[in-house]
């Protein structure tokens, strides 16, 4: 553990540092959840900071990671990891004003002040984007450890990328007409702040379009995670056969973020999915089942690999 953490200390410094940040906010946010008594669209204030800090500390810490995977260095992709500390650095600023303020953050317009602090976040938000795909692409020309890391990173990349995009639904005016000043919602059929989900706060009573934007988000370290325990079981497993269960999993992986976001975008619940929806996941489990069943079948043996 130690050797790990030493290792890890040498990773792209700025993001390792955005990581350590947003390791202290989440312990401020968190005591602001237990001892704020305020209440903001229905959950406690700084529950929005709190899932923020964890996700951008996940985000700098597993793009840190995946530089560390290189066998050169992209000076291309660090400057725009970089960038992206700078980026998630000016969200987290907005979001934590605007809680100290006792308002939102995201979609409010109310006020001339609040509108400059939307458009400051929507902002970072498109130049994190750009700077998360430039990555993506530099990643693409430079030499990873091994071929299955390689494609993990891609997929994680990219799918990453559409969890993003998946969000875009949430700034349409339409979303919150009835609201003067709100140019947006989570929610899809009801207003945001109803009752939802422990914890996480998603809708229990219409669409929540943070859904899929929080699946898709988290591809980045479910992909890598994933290559890294198809790595552990060894010889049972060789390198195109875990290339291939990679490739299988990205995309039942993109689908699911689409159809997790379809399922929102038609005003309908997570946990009370109609018929179409349980149909869509039942055919999605049964061609990533198959497919999967189907890679693995054709798997090289243990001595043909040694032999090659």
């Amino acid at each position: 553990m130690t050797t790990a953490l030493r290792r890890a200390a040498h990773w792209h410094r700025p993001l390792m540092l955005l990581t350590s940040a947003m390791a202290v906010l989440t312990v401020v946010a968190a005591v602001g959840v237990f001892t704020d008594p305020r209440i903001l669209t229905g959950v406690p204030i700084w529950l929005k900071p709190l899932k923020f800090a964890v996700s951008f500390g996940l985000y700098g810490v597993t793009l840190a990671w995946m530089l560390s995977q290189l066998r050169r260095r992209s000076r291309v992709a660090e400057w725009s990891a970089t960038v992206i500390v700078a980026m998630s650095l000016a969200e987290l600023v907005v979001i934590v004003v605007q809680v100290l303020r006792g308002t939102t953050s995201h979609y409010n317009g109310t006020t001339p002040f609040d509108t400059v602090m939307w458009q400051v976040m929507g902002a970072s938000i498109m130049v994190l984007f750009g700077a998360h795909v430039v990555i993506g692409v530099a990643l693409l020309f430079r030499p990873v450890r091994d071929r299955a890391t390689r494609v993990a990173v891609g997929l994680g990349i990219g799918l990453s990328s559409l969890g993003m995009l998946v969000a875009i639904p949430m700034v349409r005016a339409s979303q919150a007409p009835a609201v003067e000043g709100i140019t947006g919602a989570h929610s899809v059929g009801v207003p945001d702040g109803g009752p939802g989900l422990p914890l996480v706060g998603w809708s229990t009573t219409g669409g929540d379009l943070r859904i899929g934007h929080f699946v898709g988000l988290h591809a980045l370290q479910v992909l890598p995670i994933l290559a890294i325990l198809l790595q552990r079981l060894g010889t049972r497993l060789d390198e195109r056969t875990r290339v291939r269960l990679l490739v299988v999993a990205g995309a039942a992986y993109g689908v699911l973020t689409m159809l997790l976001t379809w399922q929102a975008l038609r005003g309908q619940p997570l946990l009370r999915p109609d018929p179409a929806t349980l149909g869509a996941v039942a055919a999605l489990v049964a061609a990533t089942a198959t497919a999967a069943g189907v890679v693995v079948a054709h798997r090289r043996r243990p001595e043909l690999v040694l032999a090659a």
